[in-house]
């Protein structure tokens, strides 16, 4: 998991991610890559 300040361009590196947003935070997750996940926040 990663921790960016900017998580528009690591959304577009997978057509898979998914932005959510938990708990005031907001993630990148990916069903099918888990490496591409990250939070912001």
């Amino acid at each position: 998991m990663k921790v960016r300040s900017s998580l528009k361009s690591l959304k577009n590196r997978h057509r898979d991610c998914q932005l959510v947003r938990r708990k005031g935070r907001m993630y990148v997750i990916n069903k099918t890559d888990p490496r591409f996940k990250a939070r912001q926040g």
